[in-house]
């Protein structure tokens, strides 16, 4: 059917078997190169997929809109399809593998037809290192092409690699007729294997993103004894060149990516630190021969939330977007350039909105709501080497060692603004129970605690019992176990008001973390763990309301008891696969909290 520019027999039989089921027009291989690139951006633009921005206030940067229906990832059509039910465990969608097949090929039969079928070799990882995994992507698709270029290492080398090792993930998407109830996203881990059909949304249809990255990973991580987690990675760099480094999950909608490129506060900057980033979504850890926690980044791009993105959230972001980035979703300006809700400048007199309509400020709807000029979940794909801070270990093969894991939520009154874990097991315990408190922006009653443990809940591709049990048994293999922390940077007084003003002056807390992993200060020891002596947060150049750094570690005794109750419930949906050590410590922080009423 065409000349396969790879000698991997495996491989090559896959791509015709696909090729025959979907009917594409031709079968284009992707080879990485910018001439390539070129000429897909240039298709893009006549077919309409991709609008091209002012190219000399946004060089190299386009505008793409999705179907209105489109727009995010669609939990309730995502599966993963293992033989047993109770391998996917009560947290995830499950479908088996057959029943799943049997459904999606009605999908993708002739789905390709007029169009061409991409083959993209890509590489999560730095190609060849003993962390990396590879992933075939076919789709019909240019925006998946162009937005995998940016996200992945694509192309000529990754195909050379596969001449070495047999071994990759076999991912066929195809947009169909993007209808939503034809929608599938399937994860086949026993398989190494994941269909998505009919959607043309990134998170759905990048599939090294989300469900290589995590969903298959984590399974895979399991099965050979290493994480694969929603984490950002990030470097400390302090004035004598020693760099420590940083793992933090955070859910959604609490500044994981905001942490991940921080700038130090002027406060601190007398201590001359210097951030590194090496990612703000995925981490990937291995336990080194020295018996510690080493992680790479196996992305090379930034997937962003557009809405909220400014110089004062994230000024290191708004450097990395303004070159060389796809939009998705946002505002077209009459000049040209791109707007969103929360983006710097005044806000435009008119332009396009998301949904390709005449927009100007004020506009109402139907039920007299304002008209969003972007979509609250517009993206921005951004090349990594892009960023102010991009770490200089973004292609070091053996990835940076983890001194600190830390897990975040939101939380308005309970947490306090960080803690640390007594020790592995009960840091396990802390990320098993995390949650956020619903904002008026989720479904959902305000208010109401939302678990999402390890920030994994949408993400873990096997039963997270067996997740957490994985996350102990890591712990038990390692020598010299990074130190577990907590952090909430949402704690409010009682009038609703923030207590602590997060962004770059959150630095203060981390740099009372690294403290703790080089037991070079004490702490107070809580029910709940460590906390902070309070002169050991360093508050130079800083000004909080009066008693706040009080408020900001209470520990309220009645409310952590209340809490148990819903982390009972939580732990009960997984009945006898929860590990019993969970249990134990669940027993045990309320025997703490009740002696201490006592």
């Amino acid at each position: 059917m065409t000349k396969f520019p790879t000698h991997n027999k495996k491989l090559s039989d896959w791509v015709n078997k696909m090729a025959r089921f979907c009917e594409p027009d031709e079968i284009i291989w992707i080879d990485g190169s910018l001439n390539q690139k070129k000429q897909l951006e240039e298709e893009a633009i006549a077919s309409g997929e991709l609008i091209p921005l002012n190219q000399e206030k946004s060089p190299g940067c386009f505008l793409h809109r999705t179907a209105i229906d489109d727009v995010a990832r669609t939990e309730h059509l995502t599966f993963i399809c293992t033989k047993r039910k109770q391998e996917a465990g009560p947290t995830n969608n499950w479908m088996s593998p057959r029943a799943a097949y049997a459904k999606a090929n009605k999908y993708f039969k002739g789905a390709m037809r007029g169009r061409n079928m991409y083959v993209i070799p890509y590489s999560m990882g730095p190609v060849g290192s003993t962390f990396s995994k590879i992933g075939v992507e076919l789709t019909d698709s240019r925006y998946v092409v162009l937005n995998m270029m940016i996200m992945t290492r694509v192309g000529e080398k990754v195909l050379r690699q596969l001449e070495i090792e047999d071994n990759f993930t076999k991912c066929l998407h195809s947009k169909a007729d993007l209808d939503i109830n034809k929608r599938l996203i399937l994860h086949f881990p026993e398989d190494n294997t994941i269909w998505s059909v009919g959607s043309g949304y990134g998170g759905n249809v990048l599939l090294g993103k989300k469900c290589l990255s995590l969903r298959i990973a984590s399974f895979l991580a399991r099965k050979e004894h290493w994480l694969a987690e929603h984490m950002l990675i990030m470097g400390i760099e302090k004035p004598n060149g020693q760099v420590q480094y940083l793992a933090a999950a955070f859910p959604s909608a609490c500044g994981k990516t905001n942490l991940a490129m921080l700038v130090p506060p002027e406060g601190l900057k007398v201590k001359g630190y210097r951030i590194w980033t090496v990612g703000d979504d995925i981490s990937w850890m291995r336990i080194d021969t020295d018996g510690s926690l080493w992680a790479i980044n196996p992305e090379t791009g930034f997937f962003g939330v557009a809405p909220g993105t400014n110089s004062k959230t994230n000024p290191n972001m708004v450097e990395t977007i303004k070159k060389n980035t796809i939009y998705t979703n946002v505002l077209l300006k009459n000049d040209n350039t791109v707007w969103w809700e929360g983006a710097d400048g005044d806000i435009p007199a008119g332009g396009i909105d998301w949904q390709g309509r005449p927009w100007k400020p004020g506009q109402v709807d139907v039920n007299g709501k304002p008209v969003l000029a972007a979509h609250p979940n517009s993206r921005f794909t951004a090349p990594i080497v892009n960023c102010p801070s991009a770490s200089f270990r973004l292609e070091q093969h053996h990835g940076v060692p983890i001194s600190a894991i830390i897990f975040g939520g939101k939380r308005g009154h309970l947490a306090p603004l960080v803690y640390e874990s007594f020790n592995w097991q009960h840091g396990v315990f802390v990320g098993a129970t995390m949650g956020s408190e619903l904002t008026a922006a989720q479904v959902g009653k305000v208010g109401v605690v939302r678990r999402d443990p390890m920030a994994m809940l949408p993400f873990c591709g096997y039963n997270m019992a067996e997740y957490f049990r994985h996350w102990l048994n890591m712990g038990k293999k390692m020598p010299k176990a990074p130190k577990i922390f907590s952090v909430n940077w949402f704690r409010v007084d009682p009038h609703g008001k923030f207590l602590w003003p997060g962004f770059g002056e959150n630095l203060r807390v981390l740099e009372w973390i690294l403290d703790r992993c080089e037991n070079k200060i004490g702490a107070t020891e809580t029910p709940i763990g460590y906390i902070p002596n309070l002169n050991d947060i360093d508050l130079t150049g800083i000004k909080l309301a009066e008693n706040a750094l009080e408020k900001l570690f209470k520990i309220d005794k009645e409310a952590w008891v209340e809490e148990l109750k819903g982390v009972k419930a939580f732990f009960q949906k997984f009945k006898g696969d929860l590990p019993k050590e969970l249990w134990q410590e669940y027993q045990d922080l309320l025997l703490r909290l009740k002696q201490q009423n006592g």
